[in-house]
Protein backbone atom coordinates (compact mmCIF):
# COMPACT_ATOMS: atom_id res chain seq x y z
CA UNK A 1 0.00 0.00 0.00
CA UNK A 2 1.40 3.50 -1.06
CA UNK A 3 2.50 5.80 1.92
CA UNK A 4 1.59 8.73 -0.27
CA UNK A 5 -1.55 10.60 -0.72
CA UNK A 6 -1.50 11.68 -3.71
CA UNK A 7 -3.02 10.20 -6.77
CA UNK A 8 -1.05 8.99 -10.11
CA UNK A 9 -3.01 10.75 -13.05
CA UNK A 10 -3.27 8.08 -16.00
CA UNK A 11 -4.25 8.45 -19.25
CA UNK A 12 -5.50 5.78 -21.89
CA UNK A 13 -4.68 5.07 -25.43
CA UNK A 14 -7.05 2.68 -27.34
CA UNK A 15 -10.51 2.78 -26.95
CA UNK A 16 -11.49 -0.96 -27.70
CA UNK A 17 -12.74 -3.46 -25.34
CA UNK A 18 -10.25 -3.82 -23.33
CA UNK A 19 -9.54 -0.31 -22.69
CA UNK A 20 -12.99 -0.42 -20.52
CA UNK A 21 -11.15 -2.74 -18.10
CA UNK A 22 -7.99 -0.75 -17.44
CA UNK A 23 -10.34 2.15 -17.25
CA UNK A 24 -12.62 0.84 -14.40
CA UNK A 25 -9.52 -0.86 -12.74
CA UNK A 26 -7.81 2.87 -12.58
CA UNK A 27 -11.27 3.88 -11.22
CA UNK A 28 -11.55 1.59 -8.81
CA UNK A 29 -7.78 2.05 -7.50
CA UNK A 30 -7.53 4.71 -4.99
CA UNK A 31 -4.53 6.24 -5.60
CA UNK A 32 -5.05 6.71 -9.33
CA UNK A 33 -7.14 9.29 -11.16
CA UNK A 34 -8.27 8.66 -14.83
CA UNK A 35 -7.53 11.68 -16.73
CA UNK A 36 -8.34 11.72 -20.32
CA UNK A 37 -8.47 9.13 -23.28
CA UNK A 38 -6.76 9.00 -26.85
CA UNK A 39 -8.59 6.99 -29.97
CA UNK A 40 -8.23 7.63 -33.61
CA UNK A 41 -12.11 6.51 -33.88
CA UNK A 42 -14.64 9.18 -33.43
CA UNK A 43 -16.97 6.31 -32.86
CA UNK A 44 -15.08 4.89 -29.92
CA UNK A 45 -14.11 8.11 -28.37
CA UNK A 46 -17.82 8.89 -27.99
CA UNK A 47 -18.87 5.34 -26.93
CA UNK A 48 -15.84 6.17 -24.19
CA UNK A 49 -16.53 9.79 -23.34
CA UNK A 50 -20.38 8.48 -22.67
CA UNK A 51 -19.53 5.95 -20.50
CA UNK A 52 -16.24 7.48 -18.39
CA UNK A 53 -17.04 11.17 -18.70
CA UNK A 54 -13.09 12.20 -19.24
CA UNK A 55 -11.71 14.66 -21.90
CA UNK A 56 -11.01 12.18 -25.20
CA UNK A 57 -8.36 13.07 -27.66
CA UNK A 58 -8.00 12.45 -31.48
CA UNK A 59 -4.66 12.74 -31.61
CA UNK A 60 -2.47 10.77 -28.92
CA UNK A 61 0.40 13.83 -28.14
CA UNK A 62 -1.83 15.99 -27.65
CA UNK A 63 -3.18 13.91 -24.34
CA UNK A 64 0.77 13.37 -23.31
CA UNK A 65 0.67 17.67 -22.59
CA UNK A 66 -2.17 17.38 -20.46
CA UNK A 67 -2.15 18.72 -16.96
CA UNK A 68 -1.57 15.97 -14.28
CA UNK A 69 -1.02 13.48 -16.78
CA UNK A 70 1.86 10.61 -15.04
CA UNK A 71 1.34 7.52 -16.72
CA UNK A 72 -0.36 5.73 -20.18
CA UNK A 73 -2.15 2.37 -20.18
CA UNK A 74 -1.97 1.71 -23.64
CA UNK A 75 -4.61 -0.20 -25.13
CA UNK A 76 -3.69 -0.28 -28.71
CA UNK A 77 -3.06 -2.82 -31.16
CA UNK A 78 -0.23 -5.04 -29.85
CA UNK A 79 2.06 -4.41 -32.78
CA UNK A 80 1.56 -0.35 -31.76
CA UNK A 81 2.44 -1.05 -28.60
CA UNK A 82 6.25 0.17 -28.89
CA UNK A 83 5.47 2.80 -30.98
CA UNK A 84 3.03 4.39 -28.61
CA UNK A 85 4.85 3.15 -25.34
CA UNK A 86 8.31 5.40 -26.49
CA UNK A 87 6.40 8.02 -26.99
CA UNK A 88 5.05 8.36 -23.90
CA UNK A 89 8.36 7.68 -22.12
CA UNK A 90 9.78 10.64 -23.84
CA UNK A 91 6.93 12.71 -22.46
CA UNK A 92 8.33 11.38 -19.15
CA UNK A 93 5.14 9.11 -18.58
CA UNK A 94 5.01 6.14 -16.82
CA UNK A 95 4.09 3.29 -19.07
CA UNK A 96 1.46 0.37 -18.44
CA UNK A 97 0.47 -2.12 -21.46
CA UNK A 98 -1.75 -4.32 -22.31
CA UNK A 99 -0.07 -8.35 -22.62
CA UNK A 100 1.98 -8.68 -24.84
CA UNK A 101 4.48 -6.31 -24.31
CA UNK A 102 4.52 -6.23 -28.17
CA UNK A 103 4.35 -8.85 -30.87
CA UNK A 104 8.37 -9.81 -30.97
CA UNK A 105 10.98 -9.68 -28.41
CA UNK A 106 13.62 -7.42 -30.38
CA UNK A 107 10.52 -4.51 -30.34
CA UNK A 108 9.67 -5.53 -26.32
CA UNK A 109 13.49 -4.88 -25.44
CA UNK A 110 13.58 -1.17 -27.52
CA UNK A 111 10.52 -0.57 -25.18
CA UNK A 112 12.46 -1.63 -22.26
CA UNK A 113 15.46 0.71 -23.32
CA UNK A 114 13.54 3.32 -24.22
CA UNK A 115 11.68 3.22 -20.30
CA UNK A 116 15.00 3.20 -18.81
CA UNK A 117 16.97 5.72 -21.04
CA UNK A 118 13.88 8.26 -20.37
CA UNK A 119 14.21 7.19 -16.66
CA UNK A 120 10.05 5.96 -16.58
CA UNK A 121 8.67 2.54 -14.98
CA UNK A 122 7.33 0.16 -17.63
CA UNK A 123 4.83 -2.68 -16.16
CA UNK A 124 3.06 -5.19 -18.52
CA UNK A 125 -0.56 -6.38 -17.74
CA UNK A 126 -0.76 -10.30 -16.68
CA UNK A 127 -3.55 -10.24 -14.43
CA UNK A 128 -3.97 -13.93 -14.18
CA UNK A 129 -1.38 -14.06 -11.54
CA UNK A 130 -3.60 -12.64 -9.44
CA UNK A 131 -6.45 -14.91 -9.25
CA UNK A 132 -6.43 -16.80 -5.65
CA UNK A 133 -6.51 -20.25 -7.62
CA UNK A 134 -3.80 -19.34 -9.27
CA UNK A 135 -1.71 -18.70 -6.23
CA UNK A 136 -3.10 -21.73 -5.02
CA UNK A 137 -1.73 -23.76 -7.62
CA UNK A 138 1.45 -21.65 -7.32
CA UNK A 139 2.33 -22.68 -3.60
CA UNK A 140 1.57 -25.92 -4.41
CA UNK A 141 4.56 -26.66 -6.75
CA UNK A 142 7.03 -23.92 -4.89
CA UNK A 143 6.24 -25.63 -1.12
CA UNK A 144 6.76 -28.73 -2.30
CA UNK A 145 3.26 -30.06 -1.69
CA UNK A 146 2.93 -32.38 -5.06
CA UNK A 147 7.38 -32.58 -4.99
CA UNK A 148 9.42 -32.13 -8.09
CA UNK A 149 7.09 -30.94 -10.79
CA UNK A 150 7.44 -33.65 -13.65
CA UNK A 151 5.08 -33.05 -16.69
CA UNK A 152 3.20 -30.19 -17.15
CA UNK A 153 -0.09 -29.58 -19.30
CA UNK A 154 -1.30 -25.90 -20.31
CA UNK A 155 -4.48 -25.60 -22.45
CA UNK A 156 -6.67 -23.25 -24.00
CA UNK A 157 -9.68 -24.58 -26.11
CA UNK A 158 -11.92 -21.43 -26.42
CA UNK A 159 -14.01 -20.72 -29.55
CA UNK A 160 -14.23 -17.61 -31.57
CA UNK A 161 -16.90 -16.83 -35.16
CA UNK A 162 -15.14 -15.61 -37.81
CA UNK A 163 -16.57 -12.32 -37.52
CA UNK A 164 -14.13 -11.76 -34.46
CA UNK A 165 -11.31 -11.46 -36.79
CA UNK A 166 -12.70 -10.22 -39.62
CA UNK A 167 -14.24 -7.24 -37.91
CA UNK A 168 -11.86 -6.04 -35.77
CA UNK A 169 -9.10 -5.09 -38.61
CA UNK A 170 -6.03 -6.15 -37.11
CA UNK A 171 -6.97 -10.11 -35.08
CA UNK A 172 -5.39 -12.66 -36.13
CA UNK A 173 -2.95 -10.36 -38.47
CA UNK A 174 1.18 -10.68 -37.99
CA UNK A 175 2.02 -7.04 -38.17
CA UNK A 176 -0.52 -6.39 -35.80
CA UNK A 177 -1.66 -9.62 -33.39
CA UNK A 178 1.58 -11.10 -33.50
CA UNK A 179 -0.22 -14.01 -34.54
CA UNK A 180 -3.91 -15.97 -33.33
CA UNK A 181 -4.44 -18.22 -30.71
CA UNK A 182 -0.84 -18.41 -29.15
CA UNK A 183 0.04 -14.82 -28.78
CA UNK A 184 -3.63 -13.21 -28.04
CA UNK A 185 -5.71 -15.94 -26.45
CA UNK A 186 -3.11 -18.38 -24.66
CA UNK A 187 0.05 -16.09 -23.69
CA UNK A 188 -1.63 -15.63 -20.61
CA UNK A 189 -1.56 -19.14 -19.38
CA UNK A 190 1.66 -19.84 -21.39
CA UNK A 191 3.18 -17.03 -18.64
CA UNK A 192 1.58 -18.67 -16.49
CA UNK A 193 3.34 -22.24 -16.65
CA UNK A 194 6.72 -20.14 -17.32
CA UNK A 195 5.91 -17.95 -13.69
CA UNK A 196 5.42 -20.92 -11.81
CA UNK A 197 8.09 -23.97 -13.36
CA UNK A 198 10.58 -21.44 -14.58
CA UNK A 199 12.67 -20.87 -17.26
CA UNK A 200 11.35 -23.33 -21.06
CA UNK A 201 14.93 -24.81 -22.40
CA UNK A 202 13.51 -26.10 -25.36
CA UNK A 203 10.31 -26.01 -27.38
CA UNK A 204 8.31 -27.74 -30.26
CA UNK A 205 5.53 -26.80 -32.10
CA UNK A 206 3.09 -27.37 -34.83
CA UNK A 207 0.26 -24.42 -36.01
CA UNK A 208 -2.67 -24.67 -38.28
CA UNK A 209 -5.36 -22.34 -39.34
CA UNK A 210 -8.31 -24.72 -39.48
CA UNK A 211 -11.85 -22.76 -38.75
CA UNK A 212 -11.26 -19.35 -40.06
CA UNK A 213 -10.58 -19.01 -43.36
CA UNK A 214 -8.37 -15.84 -44.66
CA UNK A 215 -6.73 -14.75 -41.53
CA UNK A 216 -2.84 -14.83 -41.35
CA UNK A 217 -2.60 -16.14 -37.87
CA UNK A 218 -3.26 -19.85 -36.46
CA UNK A 219 -6.69 -20.79 -35.05
CA UNK A 220 -5.22 -24.21 -33.27
CA UNK A 221 -1.12 -25.02 -31.54
CA UNK A 222 0.23 -27.59 -29.90
CA UNK A 223 3.73 -27.09 -28.04
CA UNK A 224 5.89 -29.41 -26.66
CA UNK A 225 8.27 -27.97 -23.69
CA UNK A 226 10.89 -28.92 -21.95
CA UNK A 227 11.64 -26.83 -18.69
CA UNK A 228 15.07 -25.20 -17.08
CA UNK A 229 14.17 -28.06 -14.13
CA UNK A 230 13.61 -30.82 -16.03
CA UNK A 231 10.42 -31.24 -16.45
CA UNK A 232 8.22 -31.75 -19.58
CA UNK A 233 5.05 -30.24 -20.90
CA UNK A 234 2.06 -29.71 -23.51
CA UNK A 235 0.53 -26.97 -24.38
CA UNK A 236 -2.61 -26.15 -26.52
CA UNK A 237 -4.25 -23.27 -27.64
CA UNK A 238 -7.26 -23.01 -29.77
CA UNK A 239 -10.33 -20.18 -31.22
CA UNK A 240 -11.90 -23.79 -32.78
CA UNK A 241 -13.43 -25.42 -30.35
CA UNK A 242 -17.57 -26.06 -29.64
CA UNK A 243 -18.22 -25.70 -26.80
CA UNK A 244 -15.63 -23.53 -25.81
CA UNK A 245 -13.67 -25.16 -22.21
CA UNK A 246 -12.34 -23.99 -19.38
CA UNK A 247 -8.35 -22.67 -19.23
CA UNK A 248 -6.62 -25.63 -17.68
CA UNK A 249 -3.36 -26.08 -16.12
CA UNK A 250 -2.02 -29.53 -14.89
CA UNK A 251 1.15 -29.57 -12.83
CA UNK A 252 2.54 -33.23 -12.15
CA UNK A 253 5.09 -33.87 -9.42
CA UNK A 254 6.60 -37.06 -7.52
CA UNK A 255 4.13 -36.77 -4.87
CA UNK A 256 1.15 -35.61 -6.24
CA UNK A 257 -0.99 -33.29 -9.38
CA UNK A 258 -1.89 -30.08 -8.71
CA UNK A 259 -4.67 -28.93 -11.34
CA UNK A 260 -6.05 -26.02 -11.99
CA UNK A 261 -9.80 -26.42 -14.11
CA UNK A 262 -10.66 -22.39 -14.91
CA UNK A 263 -11.04 -21.08 -11.40
CA UNK A 264 -11.73 -24.86 -9.89
CA UNK A 265 -8.05 -25.28 -7.92
CA UNK A 266 -7.67 -29.08 -6.92
CA UNK A 267 -5.06 -31.33 -5.50
CA UNK A 268 -4.01 -34.93 -5.78
CA UNK A 269 -2.43 -37.32 -3.78
CA UNK A 270 -1.79 -41.51 -4.49
CA UNK A 271 -5.74 -42.36 -5.22
CA UNK A 272 -7.11 -39.69 -3.03
CA UNK A 273 -8.52 -36.18 -5.03
CA UNK A 274 -10.40 -33.34 -3.02
CA UNK A 275 -10.64 -29.89 -3.87
CA UNK A 276 -9.37 -26.68 -2.31
CA UNK A 277 -11.53 -23.56 -2.44
CA UNK A 278 -9.57 -20.22 -3.07
CA UNK A 279 -10.35 -17.51 -1.05
CA UNK A 280 -13.38 -15.91 -2.98
CA UNK A 281 -11.73 -13.02 -5.40
CA UNK A 282 -13.22 -9.73 -3.79
CA UNK A 283 -11.46 -8.08 -6.74
CA UNK A 284 -11.05 -8.33 -10.08
CA UNK A 285 -7.63 -9.18 -11.53
CA UNK A 286 -6.93 -6.57 -13.91
CA UNK A 287 -7.81 -3.96 -11.04
CA UNK A 288 -5.51 -6.28 -8.38
CA UNK A 289 -2.57 -5.31 -10.44
CA UNK A 290 -3.14 -1.89 -11.19
CA UNK A 291 -3.35 -1.32 -7.81
CA UNK A 292 0.39 -2.42 -7.17
CA UNK A 293 1.40 -1.06 -10.19
CA UNK A 294 0.07 2.42 -8.80
CA UNK A 295 1.47 2.12 -5.52
CA UNK A 296 5.21 0.83 -6.88
CA UNK A 297 5.19 4.05 -9.46
CA UNK A 298 4.37 6.12 -6.21
CA UNK A 299 6.89 4.74 -3.91
CA UNK A 300 10.13 4.77 -7.15
CA UNK A 301 9.88 0.99 -7.41
CA UNK A 302 10.09 -1.71 -9.79
CA UNK A 303 5.90 -2.47 -10.57
CA UNK A 304 4.47 -6.19 -11.25
CA UNK A 305 5.30 -7.33 -13.88
CA UNK A 306 7.74 -5.54 -15.15
CA UNK A 307 9.54 -4.93 -19.04
CA UNK A 308 11.87 -7.64 -18.33
CA UNK A 309 10.07 -10.47 -16.67
CA UNK A 310 6.94 -9.91 -19.35
CA UNK A 311 9.80 -10.75 -22.15
CA UNK A 312 9.98 -14.11 -20.68
CA UNK A 313 6.52 -15.47 -22.03
CA UNK A 314 7.21 -13.76 -24.95
CA UNK A 315 10.23 -15.22 -26.13
CA UNK A 316 8.57 -18.48 -25.78
CA UNK A 317 5.94 -17.42 -27.73
CA UNK A 318 7.95 -16.29 -30.36
CA UNK A 319 10.33 -19.63 -29.94
CA UNK A 320 7.36 -21.49 -30.92
CA UNK A 321 5.94 -19.85 -33.76
CA UNK A 322 9.36 -20.49 -35.49
CA UNK A 323 9.71 -23.98 -34.30
CA UNK A 324 6.16 -24.52 -36.27
CA UNK A 325 7.65 -22.68 -38.89
CA UNK A 326 11.19 -24.90 -38.94
CA UNK A 327 10.04 -27.94 -37.63
CA UNK A 328 12.37 -27.94 -35.41
CA UNK A 329 13.32 -27.77 -31.34
CA UNK A 330 14.44 -23.78 -30.23
CA UNK A 331 15.57 -22.42 -26.98
CA UNK A 332 13.71 -19.59 -26.11
CA UNK A 333 16.77 -18.00 -24.18
CA UNK A 334 18.66 -17.31 -27.58
CA UNK A 335 15.68 -14.41 -28.20
CA UNK A 336 17.15 -12.34 -25.51
CA UNK A 337 20.28 -11.45 -26.45
CA UNK A 338 23.54 -11.99 -23.95
CA UNK A 339 24.38 -8.38 -24.29
CA UNK A 340 20.71 -7.28 -23.46
CA UNK A 341 20.71 -9.48 -20.80
CA UNK A 342 24.18 -8.71 -19.00
CA UNK A 343 23.17 -5.34 -19.24
CA UNK A 344 20.09 -5.15 -17.85
CA UNK A 345 20.99 -7.57 -15.10
CA UNK A 346 23.90 -4.60 -14.08
CA UNK A 347 21.37 -1.83 -14.24
CA UNK A 348 19.32 -3.59 -11.20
Amino acid sequence: MSQKSEKLGIGIVGCGVISYQHAQSILDTENAKLIAASSRTEKNRKKFSKRFKIPMHAEYGEMLKRDGLQAVSICTPSGTHLEYGIKAAEAGKHVIVEKPIDVSVERGQKLVEACEKNNVKLAVIYQNRYSNAVLKLKDAVHSGKIGKPVMARGSVKWYRDQGYYMNSGWRGTLDLDGGGALINQSIHTLDLLTWILGDLMTVFGLKATVTHPGIEAEDNLVASLKFENGALGLFEASTSIIPAQPRTIEINGSKGTALLKGNEFMLSFDEEEYSENAKKDEVNFHTKQFREIVDAILNNEQPPVSGMEALQSLAAVEAIYDSCRKHSAINPSTYISEEFQLSKSSST
